[in-house]
């Protein structure tokens, strides 16, 4: 059994950003691709889940696609990585278009996981932040899939229903004070900050 899976969630349409954001270069490297190994860097099986339609995308080696089927993303796409995830523990979980996660905020999220609770996060401004997050596989798949017959897509509805445990913003800042670990791009001019 694996200890730590890698969840990427590249299923998005790339609406606002007018084509394949996955695909576009950020720092000489596809943006997909600086995702998986960032996640890569904390687990060692990285999953990327994809939407049905979308092409197969060229993933580093080790790397492995998997379909959400059911199209009701982005927690069905959650749901179709932790299924795949069957064989690890914990999942790490990010976005495709997260291109500056930190390791060490990965492991930090790890690290807090395992002293108990199904699911670790980021505390911000804002409240949790939906991603990146840790969740203990079985908990978390079981609790998407009533989410899902509920009704309910959002990604943080996952944090809602599990024992969250919250990493505090002042810890998680100290070893990425540039938050970089929740940026994400969503448009082309997200590039050049």
């Amino acid at each position: 059994m694996s200890a730590i899976a890698g969840i990427v969630l590249a299923g998005g349409g790339s609406t606002r950003f007018g084509s394949d954001k996955l695909l576009v270069p950020y720092r000489g490297t596809p943006l997909l691709h600086r995702a998986i190994d960032r996640v890569g860097e904390v687990s060692d099986d990285v999953i990327v889940v994809m939407s049905p339609a979308a092409a197969d995308p060229a993933v580093p080696r080790g790397a492995r696609v998997v379909r959400d089927e059911r199209r009701r993303r982005p927690l069905a796409g959650l749901h179709a990585g932790l299924l795949a995830a069957v064989r690890s523990d914990l999942a790490v979980v990010v976005a495709g278009d997260m291109p500056d996660l930190q390791a060490s905020v990965l492991r930090a999220l790890v690290e807090a996981l395992r002293a108990g609770g199904d699911a670790a996060a980021l505390a911000t401004n804002d409240g949790r932040s939906p991603l990146p997050i840790v969740l203990r596989t079985w908990p978390a798949a079981d609790a998407v899939h009533t989410l899902l017959h509920a009704g309910r897509r959002r990604l943080g509805d996952v944090l809602d229903v599990l024992d969250t445990v919250v990493i505090d913003e002042a810890t998680w800042t100290a070893m990425d004070p540039g938050r970089r670990s929740l940026f994400d791009v969503d448009r082309p001019e997200d590039l050049e900050r």
